[in-house]
Order: C-alpha cells, then structure tokens, then sequence
C-alpha cells in the first residue's frame, strides 16, 4: 500500500465513499435494501446479540491491529452465537468513527472480521457508519438453533458435572505481555506468540456444538452453559445465580496453558484463569456420563472442573488441601463501571 492510500482518511471520501469501500467483504446480492433478509429453516429459532467494542476499553494501537480488532469484534458475537448452541447466519456492522480515522485501518478491520468469518461459513450482511468522537465497533450477530437445542444459563441441576472446554488463562497473559514486554522475559519466543495470539484471535467454539449433540440423547434435553469471555469464575457464578443452584469447583482440575508452567505462580495463573476473561470458551453443565464422554472427544485442554450442588454459594476447592476453600463472586471479574 502507497504512502498516498495508507494516510487517506475517513473524512477525506466521506461516508458514501466509504460504504462503497467495505460493501465488497458483503455477499452483493444482499447489499443494497434498507435491511438484509435472512432464510432460516422450517422448526428452528433465530438467535440475535449485539457486542459493542471501544476504542480504549477493548482494544488499542498498543494491543492490537486493524485486522485483530475486527477479528476479536467478530469472535465475541460468535462465541455468545455458540453458547446459545446455535449456528451463524450473519453478522451486522455498527462503525462510529472519527474522521481522522485512516481508511487504511478502516479496511484492515473489515479484513479481520471477514477472516473470522470465513472460518465458520458466515458474512456481513449489512449495518451503519456514524461520526463519533472515539472508534466504536458495535456487531450484532444472527444465528439459528433448534428449538429444543437452545443452551440457557437456567437449565444447571444438582449433581451436574461442569466442564470447560478449553484452557482458561491464556488470553489475559497475553495481555500482559503486549503491555509489559519483560513480564514474559523468561519465556520462548514460540510461547509469547501462542498466548499473544490468544488474546488477539480468540476462536470462538462453535466447532464444539456437533460433538455436543452427538453424545446427548433423549434424557438430557437440556444444557446449562455460557461462555467465559468475562472469566471462568463469571460463568459459574451467572449460571448459579440463573439456575438456582451452587457449585464446587476444583482448583487442581482447572486446565491451564502449558506455557504457565515454571513462568507464573500458582496464584498469578489461577487469577488469570478465573477473572482474566476473553477466554472464549464454553462453560457447560451435563450429567456425569455425558460429561466424561464429551471432555474425551474433545481432547487436550476439555476438563471437568467441578459439579453444581444444593444452594447457593460457589466454592473453588482445593483437594489437596493445600488451600482454603474460597467463595467466588461477580466483584474481581471484568465489569463496566465498577469502581
């Protein structure tokens, strides 16, 4: 890209412009109407979230690109798309820009998102570009389920096992790392780069959902579970608080990076894994047979890492006995406008 195109900017071709730019990462048979029109099959349910990322609160220059700011935008709405156990159909784009904003990047983001996108059969399908004095990229994202295949956080039952489909952790130390360059000074180059690459492509885990449906059968029509982009510790706690149930969860149980390993302290890596969110991952309560099933298929990184129990009160236990008991609440995670 020359100098010329890469210092063109937002105010410089206007909004109309603009739109002519990024309508081609849109399917152009549905570009063009006042809203897009989106066929789903006979029997199932559409599924809509909406997901808003800020400039400064979500991502930075300093953190991340162009092209990794579109793909997490577009990782967090389809990782809620695969907690609710449904699949894509089209995501919407909300743009508020300032004019100084480059075109460039402006493009670069449009290129992320569509990378995400292609990756689980999905497209743009239309959304807006307003002036606004901070970046915003705000997506909402539509999916289809059947109904009797929605996951809700409501549907946890005493004696369920509650499992995490992948390692918790990574995306937080990642973080870290792009702010604090000699915090990983220990680690390998290989190792910085997989959990840099944690925290700025998060994939979100729809890949799960046709394993999940395969070993379920007729008396388990219902499965609890969210996932942990705001922390492990977030989604037990939301999915206790909906269904009316406590928990138990096993500190040694919960599975965590690899590259932790003679880096972190114990403390500094449960941290990460319980309240650094973005994660991504699903947290799913099934019956005990199911549970161990499920977690086999899916191999390195799935764990059972507690089970749901009368009350009302969420415990981390350490078996070991190394440990206190601990109780886990909503005040340590990620929460907009907590002082």
């Amino acid at each position: 890209m020359n100098n010329e195109l890469s210092s063109l900017r937002v105010q410089d071709i206007g909004e109309q412009g603009l739109l002519e730019r990024l309508q081609r990462f849109c399917p152009p048979e549905i570009i063009g109407d006042d809203a897009a029109v989106l066929s789903t099959e006979p029997g199932q349910s559409l599924v809509v979230t909406t997901d808003v990322l800020v400039d400064g609160v979500h991502f930075s220059e300093l953190t991340t690109s162009g092209e990794d700011a579109g793909w997490r935008a577009v990782a967090a709405n389809l990782s809620d798309i695969a907690a609710m156990g449904a699949t894509p159909l089209g995501i919407t784009v909300g743009l508020g820009l300032p004019g100084e904003v480059t075109v460039s990047w402006v493009e670069q983001l449009y290129q992320g998102m569509t990378q995400c996108l292609q990756k689980y059969n999905t497209s743009i399908v239309g959304g807006d570009i307003v002036r606004s004095p901070t970046t915003t990229i705000a997506i909402s994202a539509f999916g289809q389920v059947d109904p009797s295949g929605v996951i809700r956080r409501n549907q946890a039952k005493v004696g369920d096992a509650i499992v995490v489909t992948g390692v918790h952790g990574a995306s937080a130390a990642g973080l870290q790392l792009l702010l604090h360059p000699d915090f990983g000074e220990n680690l390998s180059q290989s190792d910085r780069t997989i959990l840099i690459q944690a925290h700025q492509r998060p994939k979100p885990r729809l890949d799960v959902l046709p394993i999940l449906w395969e070993i379920l059968d007729s008396h388990t029509p219902f499965v609890a579970g969210m996932d942990s982009s705001d922390g492990l510790a977030d989604a037990v706690v939301q999915i206790c608080r909906a269904s009316g149930v406590g928990a138990v969860i096993e500190r040694t149980q919960i599975p965590l990076p690899t590259q932790f390993d003679h880096w972190l302290t114990q403390e500094q890596a449960l941290e990460y894994a319980l309240y650094g969110g973005e994660d991504f991952e699903l947290v799913l309560c099934l019956p005990k047979e199911q549970a161990y099933t499920f977690v086999q298929q899916l191999g390195e990184g799935a764990a059972i890492v507690g089970k749901i129990t009368d009350g009302s009160t969420v415990i981390l236990h350490d078996q070991t006995k190394e440990y206190p008991d601990q109780v886990l609440n909503l005040d340590r995670g990620f929460q907009h406008f907590h002082r």
